[in-house]
């Protein structure tokens, strides 16, 4: 998912000088001329983000460079676009309207897309290069086509059946994926047929990854092939030890249960096997995990020179992350370092990592209290086997890339700005010397080709949406992507005159702690006040405050009149392993108390309508909207709840015991963060909003509330979406949802002045 008081004043003093200067500008301030957003606006096609490519590649001889890109009419629609350099053209490669079938994905693939985050995503919505760079492998509506860059298309697959995670290996010979529960290969252009053995009980799966991998841990594979094609690492795992629930799927035109298995918090994980064989699925040996059955497999990748497999097993608790070297013949491990997690915190897994063809590796880790980068050599290396590449009061987000011919390293951090990722450089000889490749006032984004030469580059501010281009080295703009500029017939441009900017600055928490805030303001008028839409998520592993394009929504809420604020508490992502630690076992305390220093800071402003602050949050966000009227009634003039957690022994096991431990060792934590003990203290307007077939917090969440409200007699409103998953999206349910939350506003008094 992928979730002590603050009494002092807070006076304007703590306003940003911006901010000031616009309360100073307010009584000489005209409305601006520009077009309002509708909400209906928001939702509909074109994207009012602009051109907003996706799994943007290079293929692999660097003449084409390839990007999924949605339809002007269909902003969820994708289809396949390649750029000849050469040529210099665009051209469609595959339109994924006149080549699809049309045809329903596979339940498994459904749940797949939705722990991706791509549920709502129609058309292309991946593909693979040829290791030759003539062709590509395009999966669309659950079969696999072979797309020329001559216009050509063959079909590899007519099965009824769905392909999950297709691949081409390495070098191209073969092609792989997974079909009921077992793994294929084959010869690229040839049969394919399952190589691994085939299995009676239907909770067996071969080369899939299972569901705590793929919600969160952000690993969506089970397979992993050689560099040089000669073996395959493919996971095995086993649901029969996992609890099975009922999950209802309730829709518009009937209800569809399924036998979900589900790891609950303190319950059995899936019984996790890997493995390695040859392409025809001979050779067959299994990897020694250790004693400990009960572990994650988090990360697999193979030396580059294929000799050896590195394995990284995290064990239950997640305060030990152990990395393994495995002898691909054999299946024999031994370990070559384990990261401990600092007291009364956690180990956050990372795909800030790379294997160095010198044996060497560069490694991600918190050990010191912030996010740095490291070089680890064997121990048969003269020097220390540990180095630190990166340091200070800051965080690395991300290992773009290595250039390991000339000794650079790229990566993405927040050294000059906390709320913003800037692109560095630096020298592995020199590591002190670390060189800044993107223009100051940007958040980026960027990915490397392997040999770390040409970069390519995402970046945005709040007044610029994405924009595209690729680099070089020494982040010079060799050429735009999509540059998205905000004129002429952009889908924007008729809103940029009322496009408001948004202000940020900083309060302190009750121990003294910097938090963050984010602030956009209406056009105001001299002595009136302002309600305020105050969103928040709250929990770990997210930054709501960032110096990124916002989006079209925020201003949409502000052009109907309402202030937008944000404010990350105690227990966010980016600011260090003690910032983080606040939450551990003790989810729905602190980060309640500096949401509430915000809505305090907000009720001292002298625009603000202090009777008319209304919070928002959606998940993680949810469960603080309700835990926040429960500990401060009065404080907020209403609350939207959507598809919020209220019971943490109802979430699954690798995420909630990452922060909770489990409920048999650690009850009374799981008793204290519940959101339903104290459902009766609710005295202020709620709305409840939740997907009857959500698979991720599944309703019974907001059943259980609703049940513990009614018992109570504490009146409420909800709103629910037959059919929709954690997601309730699209044009015409995105503009019936937000009507709702501002139906819902209007109700109870939450209004702009007239």
């Amino acid at each position: 998912m992928h979730l002590s008081r603050y009494f002092l004043a807070l006076p304007l003093l703590a306003l940003s000088p911006a901010l000031h200067a616009q309360e100073a500008r307010v009584s000489a301030a005209q409305p601006a001329e520009g077009q309002p957003l509708s909400l209906e606006r928001v939702f509909a096609s074109p994207s009012l983000n602009g051109a907003v490519p996706r799994g943007v590649k290079l293929s692999p001889d660097g003449r084409y460079l390839t990007m999924l890109r949605s339809r002007a009419d269909d902003r969820e629609r994708y289809d396949l676009w390649g750029f000849d350099r050469t040529s210099g053209k665009w051209s469609m490669l595959v339109d994924s309207l006149k080549l699809g079938s049309g045809k329903d994905l596979s339940e498994a693939e459904k749940m797949q897309r939705e722990r991706q985050r791509i549920g709502d995503l129609k058309g292309i919505v991946s593909y693979d290069w040829a290791a030759d760079g003539k062709a590509i492998l395009v999966p669309l509506d659950g079969d696999l086509f072979l797309a020329g860059l001559d216009g050509s298309v063959r079909k590899l697959t007519a099965s009824q059946a769905d392909e999950l995670n297709p691949a081409l290996s390495p070098k191209g010979g073969y092609v792989s994926f997974v079909r009921d529960r077992q793994f294929y290969v084959g010869k690229l252009g040839g049969e394919t047929a399952p190589i691994t053995p085939p299995e009676a009980a239907e909770t067996v799966h071969w080369g899939e990854a299972e569901f705590v991998a793929q919600e969160e841990m952000a690993r969506f594979t089970g397979y992993w092939w050689a560099p040089d094609d000669s073996r395959i690492a493919v996971q095995r795992f086993d649901d029969a030890p996992v609890g099975v629930v009922t999950r209802a799927a309730i829709g518009a035109d009937g209800t569809r249960t399924f036998q979900q298995r589900y790891p609950v918090a303190g319950s059995a994980n899936s019984d996790v096997s890997l493995h390695v064989m040859k392409p025809d699925g001979s050779g067959r040996v299994q990897v020694d995990l250790g004693a400990d059955k009960d572990i994650y497999l988090a990360r697999v990748n193979w030396a580059p020179d294929g000799k050896a497999l590195y394995v990284q097993r995290q064990n239950r608790a997640q305060t030990r992350l152990d990395l393994l070297s495995v002898d691909p013949a054999s299946g024999a491990s031994r370990m070559l370092f384990s990261e401990q997690a600092a007291p009364r915190s956690w180990i956050n897994l990372s795909d800030n990592y790379r294997m160095l063809k010198d044996g060497s590796m560069i490694w991600w880790s918190e050990r010191d209290g912030f996010g740095h980068l490291y070089r680890y050599r064997p121990s048969n290396y003269p020097e220390s086997q540990w180095q630190q590449l990166t340091k200070g009061p800051w965080v690395v987000s991300k290992l773009v890339g290595v250039d390991e011919a000339k000794g650079k390293l790229f990566f993405l951090a927040t050294r000059d700005d906390p709320l913003a990722m800037q692109l560095y450089a630096l020298d592995l000889a020199h590591p002190d010397k670390v060189q800044a490749l993107g223009e100051a006032g940007w958040n980026y984004d960027a990915s490397m080709d392997r040999g770390g030469q040409t970069l390519l580059v995402s970046r945005s501010s709040p007044s610029q949406p994405p924009q595209v281009y690729v680099a070089d080295a020494k982040g010079k703009r060799l050429a735009w992507v999509e540059e998205n500029r905000l004129a002429g017939d952009h889908p924007y441009a008729p809103y940029l005159a009322s496009h408001r900017a948004p202000q940020f600055g900083t309060i302190k928490a009750a121990d003294g702690t910097e938090l963050h805030w984010k602030m956009i303001v209406p056009d105001m008028q001299p002595g009136k006040r302002y309600p305020v839409f105050f969103q928040h998520y709250g929990g770990p592993t997210a930054q709501t405050v960032t110096r990124a394009w916002g989006g079209a929504l925020e201003q949409a809420i502000v052009d109907k009149g309402y202030i937008y604020f944000a404010i990350d508490n105690r227990g966010s992502e980016h600011r260090g392993v003690e910032f983080a630690s606040h939450l551990y076992r003790a989810m729905g305390g602190i980060e309640v108390e500096d949401q509430k220093a915000g809505a305090l800071y907000l009720k001292g402003l002298p625009f603000v309508d202090p009777a008319k602050i209304a919070t928002y949050g959606w998940s993680y966000g949810g469960y603080m909207s309700i835990k926040m009227l429960q500990a401060d009634q009065g404080l907020y003039a209403a609350a939207i709840a959507g598809a919020p957690v209220t019971r943490w022994e109802l979430y699954d096991t690798h995420y909630t015991e990452r922060y909770m431990g489990t409920p048999q060792a650690d009850g009374a934590a799981y008793t204290k963060s519940s959101a339903l003990p104290d459902a009766g203290k609710i005295k202020d307007p709620l709305l409840i909003i939740h997907g009857m077939a959500d698979d991720n917090v599944v309703f019974e969440n907001s059943s259980a509330l609703i049940a513990r409200m009614q018992a109570e007699a504490v009146p409420f409103e909800m709103m629910l979406y037959p059919g929709f998953t954690h997601r309730v999206s699209g044009p015409k349910v995105g503009k019936h949802l937000w009507e709702t939350i501002f139906g819902f506003l209007e109700r109870h008094g939450v209004t702009p002045p007239k």
